[in-house]
Protein backbone atom coordinates (compact mmCIF):
# COMPACT_ATOMS: atom_id res chain seq x y z
CA UNK A 1 0.00 0.00 0.00
CA UNK A 2 1.05 3.61 -0.53
CA UNK A 3 1.52 5.19 2.89
CA UNK A 4 0.85 8.87 3.41
CA UNK A 5 2.13 10.24 6.70
CA UNK A 6 1.12 13.43 8.49
CA UNK A 7 2.25 16.84 7.32
CA UNK A 8 2.36 20.00 9.45
CA UNK A 9 -0.85 21.40 7.95
CA UNK A 10 -2.73 18.28 9.13
CA UNK A 11 -2.26 19.20 12.79
CA UNK A 12 -2.59 23.00 12.76
CA UNK A 13 -6.08 22.95 14.30
CA UNK A 14 -5.00 20.46 16.96
CA UNK A 15 -2.04 22.66 17.93
CA UNK A 16 -4.24 25.78 18.08
CA UNK A 17 -6.90 24.09 20.22
CA UNK A 18 -4.55 22.50 22.72
CA UNK A 19 -1.64 24.94 22.89
CA UNK A 20 -3.34 28.22 22.05
CA UNK A 21 -3.30 30.57 19.07
CA UNK A 22 -0.16 32.26 20.38
CA UNK A 23 2.00 29.18 19.84
CA UNK A 24 3.00 27.95 16.42
CA UNK A 25 4.07 24.57 15.09
CA UNK A 26 7.56 24.76 13.59
CA UNK A 27 8.27 21.08 12.91
CA UNK A 28 6.52 17.72 12.77
CA UNK A 29 8.90 14.77 13.05
CA UNK A 30 7.73 11.21 12.44
CA UNK A 31 9.63 9.00 14.88
CA UNK A 32 10.87 5.58 13.86
CA UNK A 33 10.20 2.23 15.47
CA UNK A 34 6.41 2.06 15.58
CA UNK A 35 4.69 -0.83 13.78
CA UNK A 36 1.02 -0.43 14.82
CA UNK A 37 0.68 3.33 15.26
CA UNK A 38 2.36 6.47 14.05
CA UNK A 39 4.40 8.46 16.56
CA UNK A 40 5.12 12.13 15.85
CA UNK A 41 6.97 14.84 17.75
CA UNK A 42 5.32 18.26 17.51
CA UNK A 43 7.87 21.07 17.95
CA UNK A 44 6.52 24.50 18.86
CA UNK A 45 8.02 27.95 18.45
CA UNK A 46 8.57 28.40 22.20
CA UNK A 47 11.01 25.43 22.23
CA UNK A 48 8.46 23.08 23.80
CA UNK A 49 7.23 19.85 22.25
CA UNK A 50 4.64 17.09 22.56
CA UNK A 51 4.13 13.60 21.19
CA UNK A 52 1.18 12.62 19.01
CA UNK A 53 0.07 9.00 18.63
CA UNK A 54 -1.96 8.18 15.51
CA UNK A 55 -3.86 4.91 15.11
CA UNK A 56 -4.82 4.41 11.47
CA UNK A 57 -4.57 1.76 8.78
CA UNK A 58 -1.83 3.74 7.06
CA UNK A 59 0.36 3.65 10.19
CA UNK A 60 -0.10 -0.08 10.87
CA UNK A 61 2.45 -2.33 9.16
CA UNK A 62 1.05 -5.62 10.47
CA UNK A 63 -0.81 -7.82 7.96
CA UNK A 64 -3.75 -9.87 9.28
CA UNK A 65 -3.11 -13.33 10.69
CA UNK A 66 -4.90 -16.19 12.40
CA UNK A 67 -5.34 -15.50 16.11
CA UNK A 68 -6.50 -17.30 19.26
CA UNK A 69 -9.99 -15.91 19.99
CA UNK A 70 -9.53 -15.52 23.76
CA UNK A 71 -5.93 -14.27 23.62
CA UNK A 72 -6.05 -10.92 25.49
CA UNK A 73 -2.93 -9.68 23.69
CA UNK A 74 -4.46 -9.99 20.21
CA UNK A 75 -4.86 -6.67 18.35
CA UNK A 76 -3.77 -4.69 21.39
CA UNK A 77 -3.91 -1.32 19.68
CA UNK A 78 -6.04 1.81 19.67
CA UNK A 79 -6.93 4.94 21.61
CA UNK A 80 -9.57 3.23 23.75
CA UNK A 81 -7.06 0.76 25.14
CA UNK A 82 -4.48 3.50 25.54
CA UNK A 83 -6.84 5.66 27.61
CA UNK A 84 -8.02 2.88 29.92
CA UNK A 85 -4.54 1.49 30.43
CA UNK A 86 -3.03 4.92 31.03
CA UNK A 87 -5.49 5.47 33.88
CA UNK A 88 -4.79 2.03 35.37
CA UNK A 89 -1.03 2.54 35.37
CA UNK A 90 -1.38 5.95 36.96
CA UNK A 91 -3.57 4.39 39.67
CA UNK A 92 -0.87 1.77 40.27
CA UNK A 93 1.74 4.50 40.73
CA UNK A 94 3.56 3.81 37.47
CA UNK A 95 5.09 6.70 35.52
CA UNK A 96 3.65 7.13 32.03
CA UNK A 97 3.60 10.24 29.81
CA UNK A 98 1.01 12.82 30.89
CA UNK A 99 -2.09 12.60 28.71
CA UNK A 100 -3.05 15.94 27.17
CA UNK A 101 -5.86 14.84 24.83
CA UNK A 102 -7.54 11.68 23.59
CA UNK A 103 -9.63 11.86 20.42
CA UNK A 104 -11.72 8.90 19.26
CA UNK A 105 -14.27 11.04 17.39
CA UNK A 106 -12.24 12.16 14.38
CA UNK A 107 -12.23 15.81 15.40
CA UNK A 108 -8.87 16.47 13.76
CA UNK A 109 -8.01 13.49 11.57
CA UNK A 110 -9.63 10.36 10.21
CA UNK A 111 -7.85 8.41 12.94
CA UNK A 112 -7.77 7.89 16.70
CA UNK A 113 -5.32 10.25 18.40
CA UNK A 114 -3.59 10.75 21.71
CA UNK A 115 -1.54 13.85 22.50
CA UNK A 116 0.92 13.20 25.33
CA UNK A 117 3.86 14.69 27.17
CA UNK A 118 7.20 14.55 25.42
CA UNK A 119 9.44 12.83 27.98
CA UNK A 120 12.55 13.23 25.83
CA UNK A 121 14.48 10.99 23.50
CA UNK A 122 16.61 8.93 25.89
CA UNK A 123 15.64 5.27 26.00
CA UNK A 124 16.66 3.02 28.84
CA UNK A 125 18.04 0.70 26.16
CA UNK A 126 20.61 3.29 25.07
CA UNK A 127 21.73 3.90 28.66
CA UNK A 128 22.14 0.18 29.26
CA UNK A 129 24.25 -0.12 26.12
CA UNK A 130 26.28 3.05 26.45
CA UNK A 131 26.38 4.03 30.12
CA UNK A 132 25.42 1.20 32.52
CA UNK A 133 26.17 3.34 35.57
CA UNK A 134 23.55 5.89 34.52
CA UNK A 135 21.11 3.05 33.84
CA UNK A 136 21.36 1.61 37.36
CA UNK A 137 18.99 4.02 39.12
CA UNK A 138 16.27 3.95 36.40
CA UNK A 139 16.47 0.14 36.38
CA UNK A 140 15.90 0.02 40.13
CA UNK A 141 12.96 2.43 39.88
CA UNK A 142 11.52 0.43 36.99
CA UNK A 143 11.76 -2.69 39.14
CA UNK A 144 9.71 -0.94 41.84
CA UNK A 145 7.08 0.03 39.26
CA UNK A 146 6.91 -3.53 37.96
CA UNK A 147 6.44 -4.92 41.45
CA UNK A 148 3.55 -2.52 41.98
CA UNK A 149 2.01 -3.70 38.71
CA UNK A 150 2.61 -7.38 39.32
CA UNK A 151 1.13 -7.22 42.83
CA UNK A 152 -1.97 -5.38 41.56
CA UNK A 153 -4.08 -8.51 41.40
CA UNK A 154 -7.36 -9.69 39.90
CA UNK A 155 -9.21 -13.03 40.08
CA UNK A 156 -9.83 -12.63 36.33
CA UNK A 157 -7.47 -12.39 33.38
CA UNK A 158 -7.99 -10.19 30.33
CA UNK A 159 -8.10 -6.60 29.23
CA UNK A 160 -9.07 -4.15 31.91
CA UNK A 161 -12.19 -2.75 30.24
CA UNK A 162 -13.44 -6.23 29.39
CA UNK A 163 -13.06 -7.35 33.01
CA UNK A 164 -14.92 -4.26 34.27
CA UNK A 165 -17.78 -5.04 31.88
CA UNK A 166 -17.79 -8.74 32.73
CA UNK A 167 -16.83 -9.56 29.14
CA UNK A 168 -13.38 -11.10 29.62
CA UNK A 169 -13.43 -14.80 28.66
CA UNK A 170 -12.56 -17.08 31.58
CA UNK A 171 -13.46 -20.51 30.20
CA UNK A 172 -9.87 -21.73 29.84
CA UNK A 173 -6.64 -21.77 31.74
CA UNK A 174 -4.17 -19.10 30.70
CA UNK A 175 -1.45 -21.60 29.86
CA UNK A 176 -3.78 -23.26 27.34
CA UNK A 177 -4.30 -19.91 25.63
CA UNK A 178 -0.52 -19.53 25.38
CA UNK A 179 -0.11 -23.08 24.04
CA UNK A 180 -2.65 -22.39 21.29
CA UNK A 181 -0.95 -19.09 20.56
CA UNK A 182 2.46 -20.79 20.34
CA UNK A 183 1.21 -23.57 18.05
CA UNK A 184 -0.48 -20.97 15.85
CA UNK A 185 2.81 -19.13 15.50
CA UNK A 186 4.55 -22.39 14.62
CA UNK A 187 1.93 -23.28 12.01
CA UNK A 188 2.33 -19.88 10.36
CA UNK A 189 6.14 -19.82 10.49
CA UNK A 190 6.95 -23.42 9.50
CA UNK A 191 6.03 -22.97 5.79
CA UNK A 192 8.46 -20.02 5.66
CA UNK A 193 11.49 -21.92 7.00
CA UNK A 194 12.56 -25.49 6.19
CA UNK A 195 14.24 -25.97 9.57
CA UNK A 196 11.01 -25.25 11.42
CA UNK A 197 9.04 -27.44 9.04
CA UNK A 198 11.42 -30.33 9.64
CA UNK A 199 11.25 -29.90 13.43
CA UNK A 200 7.50 -29.21 13.55
CA UNK A 201 6.44 -32.37 15.37
CA UNK A 202 9.30 -32.17 17.85
CA UNK A 203 8.41 -28.55 18.64
CA UNK A 204 4.77 -29.50 19.21
CA UNK A 205 5.90 -32.29 21.58
CA UNK A 206 8.23 -29.90 23.40
CA UNK A 207 5.40 -27.42 23.97
CA UNK A 208 3.22 -30.26 25.31
CA UNK A 209 6.07 -31.36 27.61
CA UNK A 210 6.37 -27.85 29.03
CA UNK A 211 2.61 -27.44 29.39
CA UNK A 212 2.27 -30.69 31.36
CA UNK A 213 4.43 -29.30 34.17
CA UNK A 214 2.28 -26.19 34.77
CA UNK A 215 -0.10 -26.11 37.76
CA UNK A 216 -3.44 -24.23 37.67
CA UNK A 217 -3.51 -20.49 38.46
CA UNK A 218 -6.46 -18.36 39.63
CA UNK A 219 -4.89 -14.95 40.42
CA UNK A 220 -3.41 -12.60 37.85
CA UNK A 221 -1.22 -9.48 37.92
CA UNK A 222 -1.17 -6.33 35.83
CA UNK A 223 1.33 -6.82 32.98
CA UNK A 224 2.55 -4.54 30.19
CA UNK A 225 2.77 -7.40 27.72
CA UNK A 226 5.83 -6.38 25.69
CA UNK A 227 8.13 -4.46 27.97
CA UNK A 228 11.68 -4.15 26.73
CA UNK A 229 14.19 -1.37 27.47
CA UNK A 230 13.16 0.21 24.16
CA UNK A 231 9.69 0.76 25.65
CA UNK A 232 11.06 2.72 28.60
CA UNK A 233 12.20 6.33 28.28
CA UNK A 234 14.30 8.04 30.94
CA UNK A 235 13.56 11.68 31.72
CA UNK A 236 16.17 14.33 32.49
CA UNK A 237 15.36 13.73 36.16
CA UNK A 238 16.15 10.02 35.78
CA UNK A 239 12.56 8.74 35.90
CA UNK A 240 11.75 5.63 33.84
CA UNK A 241 8.57 6.20 31.81
CA UNK A 242 6.61 3.32 30.23
CA UNK A 243 5.33 3.68 26.66
CA UNK A 244 3.43 1.42 24.22
CA UNK A 245 0.93 0.54 26.94
CA UNK A 246 -1.97 -0.65 24.78
CA UNK A 247 -1.25 -4.32 25.60
CA UNK A 248 -1.72 -3.84 29.36
CA UNK A 249 -3.81 -6.69 30.76
CA UNK A 250 -4.33 -8.89 33.79
CA UNK A 251 -2.43 -12.08 33.12
CA UNK A 252 0.25 -14.37 34.51
CA UNK A 253 3.24 -12.29 35.58
CA UNK A 254 5.49 -15.04 34.20
CA UNK A 255 4.45 -13.89 30.71
CA UNK A 256 5.92 -10.48 31.50
CA UNK A 257 9.05 -11.88 33.06
CA UNK A 258 9.74 -14.24 30.18
CA UNK A 259 9.89 -11.17 27.96
CA UNK A 260 11.85 -9.11 30.50
CA UNK A 261 14.49 -11.83 30.77
CA UNK A 262 14.75 -11.97 27.00
CA UNK A 263 15.06 -8.21 26.52
CA UNK A 264 16.99 -7.09 29.60
CA UNK A 265 19.51 -9.93 29.60
CA UNK A 266 22.25 -9.51 32.20
CA UNK A 267 20.48 -6.44 33.64
CA UNK A 268 17.31 -8.41 34.46
CA UNK A 269 18.23 -9.17 38.12
CA UNK A 270 18.35 -5.42 38.80
CA UNK A 271 14.57 -5.40 38.37
CA UNK A 272 14.24 -7.55 41.53
CA UNK A 273 11.35 -9.64 40.24
CA UNK A 274 8.47 -11.03 42.28
CA UNK A 275 8.32 -14.77 42.99
CA UNK A 276 7.66 -16.75 39.81
CA UNK A 277 6.50 -20.27 38.92
CA UNK A 278 9.51 -21.85 37.14
CA UNK A 279 7.45 -24.30 35.07
CA UNK A 280 5.06 -21.62 33.84
CA UNK A 281 7.98 -19.30 33.13
CA UNK A 282 9.70 -21.96 31.01
CA UNK A 283 6.58 -22.58 28.91
CA UNK A 284 6.10 -18.87 28.37
CA UNK A 285 9.75 -18.34 27.45
CA UNK A 286 9.47 -20.90 24.69
CA UNK A 287 6.13 -19.55 23.46
CA UNK A 288 7.67 -16.10 23.14
CA UNK A 289 10.57 -17.48 21.13
CA UNK A 290 8.05 -18.89 18.64
CA UNK A 291 6.21 -15.56 18.57
CA UNK A 292 9.48 -13.79 17.82
CA UNK A 293 9.94 -16.00 14.80
CA UNK A 294 6.48 -15.76 13.27
CA UNK A 295 5.86 -12.05 13.88
CA UNK A 296 9.13 -10.80 12.35
CA UNK A 297 8.82 -13.15 9.35
CA UNK A 298 5.28 -11.91 8.74
CA UNK A 299 6.09 -8.21 8.97
CA UNK A 300 9.21 -8.73 6.82
CA UNK A 301 6.87 -9.63 3.96
CA UNK A 302 5.40 -6.10 4.06
CA UNK A 303 6.85 -2.68 3.25
CA UNK A 304 8.17 -2.28 6.79
CA UNK A 305 11.30 -0.11 6.36
CA UNK A 306 13.72 -2.16 8.50
CA UNK A 307 13.04 -5.56 6.96
CA UNK A 308 16.53 -6.98 7.56
CA UNK A 309 16.31 -6.26 11.29
CA UNK A 310 13.13 -8.35 11.43
CA UNK A 311 14.74 -11.19 9.49
CA UNK A 312 17.74 -11.16 11.82
CA UNK A 313 15.43 -11.26 14.85
CA UNK A 314 13.58 -14.26 13.39
CA UNK A 315 16.88 -16.05 12.64
CA UNK A 316 18.12 -15.51 16.19
CA UNK A 317 14.95 -17.04 17.61
CA UNK A 318 14.86 -19.95 15.15
CA UNK A 319 18.26 -20.93 16.52
CA UNK A 320 16.96 -20.61 20.09
CA UNK A 321 13.82 -22.64 19.37
CA UNK A 322 15.79 -25.54 17.92
CA UNK A 323 18.54 -25.41 20.54
CA UNK A 324 16.00 -25.49 23.40
CA UNK A 325 14.84 -28.94 22.29
CA UNK A 326 18.27 -30.43 21.83
CA UNK A 327 18.31 -32.47 25.03
CA UNK A 328 14.56 -32.82 25.57
CA UNK A 329 13.06 -36.31 25.30
CA UNK A 330 10.18 -36.63 22.84
CA UNK A 331 6.75 -37.44 24.30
Amino acid sequence: MTRVFLRPDDVRDLVRDHFGAGRRLVALDRLTGGTKKGVYRLRLDDATSAILYVWSAGENYWPPSETVPDDPFTDASGAALFGANHAALRAAGVRVPDLVMLDRDGRYLDADLALVEDVGGVKLESLMDGNPELAAAPLATLGESLRRMHTTLSPHYGRLAAIELGEAPQARRTEDIIVDRALGHLAAAAPRDARLAGAHDRIVSHVAFLRAAVAPRTTYGLVHGELGPDHVFVTAAGEPVLIDIEGLTYFDVEWEHAFLQLRFGDAYPALRPVDLDPARLELYRYAQVLALIEGPLRIADTDFPDRQWMLDLAEWNITKALRSMADEPEI
